[in-house]
Parts: structure tokens; sequence; C-alpha cells
């Protein structure tokens, strides 16, 4: 009997560290991560190359306490073939570095479209091939040179046999 209780705490030693609390790192539930805006942000890689764009410690804090540790490297090289950059127009006065993007720079990318959505934070809905939504990004406080360095880096348009 004494033996089962060390096998028991042994165990749950272990699954405290795989669940990287032994690491001190929190971890958020799935709805916690997306009133964060952390929908379908899922690698740790991308926190990572988050950071590069966003000089916001607490933002990307938050972003590791949603991802998932990648098991391939090649993953964090994923790219989409389109964009819908998705926003209130009510609260459009809010975000004027989205605004400065959809006014100015939105035309350099053919593959982004933008949506006006009553109530809708701003976001970036990232798309697959076939049209389908793939992860949804919330960009409330990127700049607008984030904006663009995100799409240039992670969406790759698909070829049309035009």
């Amino acid at each position: 009997m004494g033996r089962s209780i060390y096998v028991a705490a042994a165990v749950a030693l272990v699954l405290m560290c795989c669940s990287g609390l032994c690491l001190g790192v929190e971890r958020l539930g799935v709805r916690e991560c997306e009133e964060l805006g952390f929908t379908g942000l899922a690698l740790c890689s991308d926190c990572n190359a988050l950071a590069e764009f966003v000089k916001d410690q607490e933002l990307v804090d938050d972003c590791h306490k949603c991802c998932t540790e990648d098991s391939d490297d090649s993953i964090s090289k994923l790219t989409f073939s389109g964009a819908i950059i998705e926003v209130c127009m009510r609260k459009l006065v809010f975000y004027p570095e989205v605004v400065g993007f959809i006014e100015e720079d939105k035309d350099d990318f053919p593959y982004v479209e933008a949506r006006y959505v009553y109530g809708s934070p701003p976001k970036l809905i990232m798309l697959d091939d076939k049209g389908d939504q793939k992860e949804t990004i919330r960009i409330d406080n990127w700049k607008r040179e984030h904006i663009q360095q995100f799409l240039k880096e992670k969406v790759k348009p698909a070829k049309s046999d035009s």
C-alpha cells in the first residue's frame, strides 16, 4: 500500500511536468485562449514569430500560455492561400493601424479581403486553398507593418490556372 502512494505521486509529478506546471508555464483553457484572441494559433513557433512582429511581451506571454509545442519544425512554415481581415465598422475609429492597412496597404495583397461584421474585433481569418477558414488571429494591438509582414510570410496564394 505504501509503495502505491509513491507510484501515484510520481505519476502526478510526471503529468504536472508534461502539462508545463513544473516549468512555471501557466496553461489556459480553450475558452480563455479564444477570449484572448488565440483561436487556432496553436503552435509555440507561431508565438515566437509573433514576438518578432509585436513587441508586446504580455501578448506574447499569453500566446505561450495557449500554444502547444511543435513536434516538427516544418510545421512552423505553415502557410495559407488567403486571408480575410474582419472588423466592425463602428469600432474602426479605435484601430487606426488596421484602418491604415485597409485603406492604404490592402491593395498590395490581392488575396486579402476586408469584411465588416457588426461587433467583430479586428482579426485575420486565415484561409486554405479551398477558401475554408483554418485560423483566426486577433490583431487588436498590431501595428500596420506587423500585419504586412505577417501576411507576406504566412500567405502564399495558390497558383490559378488562368
